[in-house]
């Protein structure tokens, strides 16, 4: 498993730090499947708890193919996040080009039942080695 530095952003007080790494052993270039890893973890900065209740990611592979994926929580989950308090988790991404980029937002409640965007800042998927990155 090869590591990429972590990409992070703040929206309200929460802070979405996400770390992708490339899985060689689960990849297959041959057959045109590259897979990432990626680690999220959500740091609750605010003054109140706030509730991840859904999520959307946009993918786009190295040919400009994009695909979006939103559902109900993260993992099978809707954590609760206490201030101070941080939730994480792992999830994986394939794709057919040896590159792409994936970017998002989770929807989140605050005490007050106040719905907000916590942007999921945009991050490269990239062989080793490749020169391409995102800021």
């Amino acid at each position: 498993m090869h590591s990429a530095p972590a990409y992070s952003a703040e929206t309200e007080g929460v802070v979405v730090r996400v770390r992708p790494s490339y899985l060689a052993g689960q990849s297959d270039p041959a057959e045109g499947r590259w897979v990432w890893a990626y680690q999220v973890e959500i740091v609750n900065l605010s003054g109140g708890p706030v509730q991840l209740v859904a999520r959307r990611w946009t993918i786009t592979d190295a040919l400009g193919r994009v695909e979006e994926v939103r559902g109900p929580g993260v993992v099978g989950e809707q954590p609760l996040i206490e201030p101070g308090d941080s939730y994480a988790y792992a999830s994986g991404c394939p794709l057919t080009t040896p590159s792409g980029s994936m970017v998002g937002a989770y929807f989140m409640q605050d005490a007050e039942g106040r719905m907000f965007e916590a942007a999921i800042p945009a991050f490269s998927l990239d062989v080793p080695d490749s020169r391409r990155v995102l800021n």
